[in-house]
């Protein structure tokens, strides 16, 4: 990579060598996970009376949706699923988050930079997303955090850090709630957020801890976002938290492109699939699709202040 590139730049950069390798690794993500010779019914031909599900984490400002965007929301709007909430990872992306929730019916966006795209922060970045954070259904920052799975070098995990506690006081500031990226960086988010973050509100966005972890970001206030791994067979500690975990501060989530439910696992994900972890969630609690989903919607218009149709 050119060493001439400014920081802003750079990171681009990275991001999009990230992303072809994030790319690559889910199209060889449904091995050992067959479908069967069972029909497979999408969730949008499936019915949705009585059923009303908000997709809190997608990704549907990018070119993974450039020929089928509309498409997309109208399947997810026939799947049950009432709003969407889309969120940047990078500042280009946050600026393409903006226009599409001030374009698109009951898309809300947040707005902020991905641990894995994180860049030294100037005066003119904080300005631009301040400035954002003040547009139409703009609802949260994020998604920021941590992610030690992709980065290894010690000095990009501290501008991550760094880069994180930036945005959690940008929030705080703005008196947004965040929501937050934590892959294999438990114990640095933790202590975080006991500190530096104390005072922020938000999202663990596709909770992938521990439950005894899990009961300390419930009493600290947080939620914890509920995504696609739920389905799969190696979901490993997830069903036991959304089966112990207080009703009220649940959320259903997408991550699409990425994530995708079974049977769907290793294809582009989309916010009608959102229905297929809320009917395996809602299974794992003994409860109705259309009770979960309910109570879910709810959670999600407390913690991002939605109104929507």
């Amino acid at each position: 990579m050119a060493d001439n590139l400014d920081p802003g730049a750079r990171a681009a950069a990275e991001q999009k060598a990230r992303k072809a390798a994030r790319d690559a690794a889910r199209k060889t993500e449904a091995s050992g996970e067959p479908v069967g010779k069972k029909e497979i019914v999408p969730p949008w031909e499936r019915g949705a009376e009585g059923i009303a599900l908000v997709d809190t984490h997608a990704h549907i400002d990018g070119e993974d949706y450039a020929d089928d965007r509309e498409e997309t929301l109208e399947r997810a709007k026939k799947a049950g699923v009432v709003a969407v909430v889309t969120f940047g990872d990078t500042m280009e992306a946050s600026a393409r988050v903006v226009k599409m929730a001030a374009s698109y019916e009951n898309v809300f966006g947040g707005v902020g930079v991905h641990p894995e795209n994180v860049f030294p922060f100037k005066k003119e970045d904080d300005d631009r997303l301040v400035a954002w954070t003040k547009e139409k259904k703009i609802v949260a920052v994020g998604e920021i955090g941590l992610d030690y799975y992709w980065e290894k070098d010690e000095e990009k995990r501290g501008l991550q850090r760094k880069m994180f506690i930036r945005q959690l006081a940008l929030a705080r500031e703005l008196d947004l709630p965040v929501c937050i990226h934590d892959r294999e960086a438990h114990g640095d988010l933790m202590t975080i957020l006991k500190t530096e973050g104390r005072k922020n509100r938000g999202v663990i966005h596709c909770f992938s801890g521990s439950w005894e972890m899990a009961k300390e970001l419930l009493k600290l206030g947080w939620y914890i976002g509920v995504d696609g791994p739920l389905t799969y067979k190696n979901a490993a500690k997830l069903p036991e938290i959304v089966a112990k975990a207080p009703a009220d501060r649940l959320l259903v989530e997408t991550d699409c492109p990425y994530l995708s439910p079974l049977p769907y696992r290793g294809k582009r994900n989309e916010p009608a699939y959102a229905r297929i972890t809320a009917e395996h969630a809602a299974e794992i609690r003994g409860e109705s699709l259309e009770d979960f989903s309910a109570q879910t919607t709810k959670n999600a218009c407390e913690i991002y202040k939605l109104q929507f149709n």
